[in-house]
């Protein structure tokens, strides 16, 4: 099978927040403090693919996709959409690139303004994108309503997002991202806040929207059954970091990295023989981050090297890379 061309190309992508200190703090000292949330990350995302993003709370998957899509600003790294790079766009083509980059958000209630109407919250990306006739707009809309669901139409145009359930809400907050035509939709942990109930139907019209529309997704979330359900490749992230990254099957039939060995063994399964890795201990802090292997200070196999040494992400098997010194 021919691999498609990349539409996402992330290079050593780094994003530090300054903590901000009272005054006090800063007369006995001036040296800044960061928190590394996305230190040094690169990934591919592949025409028409889902590429699933996991990782404990933390480990900067949210941010890498705001990152992504231009929401936040990166403190270092190239984006590069389409082959162009995101820095050199500017004018024009900046605005239409972003158009063709959305994000779909995890919680609808909170992303959803409550002063808003459903059909006003789909149509503003409309008004946005310079689509001034009310009939063309409002056809538009019904019709975005459909592909997602909520039908009919003037059934939901109307309401509030208070009006309507999570699963609503959330096919809402889905018709949003999609209504102005967009390419590539970043969806950090899209069905979370949804009952398990729900959760099947959003993910398959997610499914649907993807092969009927030609979309790509980014798809972040700490269900690791979400992400293979889901997804043709993945990449696992702990502390800012990329730490494995294959092709979905290939990464769950055989996982090279100590912590994505222990984020799959805590998948519930009713096989009694398989054995669960431990996980020891807490996330270490990003503002400072271990040195060498940031997770050799939970690894049960770690040894001397990996507390000096930071191991790179290379090949390890055919497009299956581990950043980890006995992997490697």
């Amino acid at each position: 099978m021919q691999m498609s061309s990349p539409l996402i190309e992330v290079e050593n992508l780094t994003k530090y927040y300054p903590i901000q200190r009272g005054w006090v703090a800063t007369l006995f000292t001036k040296q800044k403090q960061l928190v590394h949330a996305v230190d040094g990350v690169s990934l591919e995302i592949r025409r028409g693919e889902t590429f699933g993003l996991v990782g404990e709370s933390g480990s900067g998957k949210t941010t890498t996709g705001r990152l992504i899509v231009k929401l936040e600003e990166p403190t270092s790294g190239t984006i590069k959409f389409g082959r162009k790079d995101l820095r050199c766009m500017k004018g024009e083509e900046r605005r239409r690139t972003r158009q063709e980059m959305q994000m779909i958000f995890q919680d609808p209630f909170a992303s959803l303004n409550p002063r808003m109407k459903v059909g006003d919250i789909i149509s503003e990306g409309l008004d946005i994108r310079g689509i001034r006739d009310s009939r063309e707009r409002n056809e538009r809309v019904s019709q975005t309503m459909e592909n997602v669901g909520l039908t009919p139409p003037e059934l939901f145009a109307d309401r509030y997002p208070h009006e309507l359930s999570g699963g609503q809400r959330q096919r809402v907050g889905i018709a949003r991202a999609i209504a102005v035509g967009p390419r590539f939709v970043a969806a950090d942990e899209p069905v979370s806040s949804l009952d398990v109930s729900i959760r099947a139907q959003v993910l398959n019209l997610m499914l649907q929207l993807k092969k009927s529309l030609g979309l790509t997704y980014l798809l972040i979330s700490h269900d690791i059954t979400v992400v293979k359900y889901m997804s043709e490749d993945m990449a696992v992230m702990y502390l800012g970091k990329v730490v494995e990254s294959a092709a979905s099957d290939v990464l769950f039939g055989n996982p090279l990295h100590p912590y994505t060995k222990a984020l799959f063994s805590a998948i519930p399964t009713l096989d009694s023989s398989e054995r669960q890795v431990p996980l020891h201990g807490e996330m270490p802090s990003p503002v400072e981050p271990p040195r060498g292997c940031r997770f050799h200070t939970r690894c049960p196999s770690r040894r001397d090297k990996c507390s000096l040494d930071e191991p790179p992400l290379i090949d390890i098997e055919r497009a299956h890379k581990v950043a980890c010194w006995n992997a490697q």
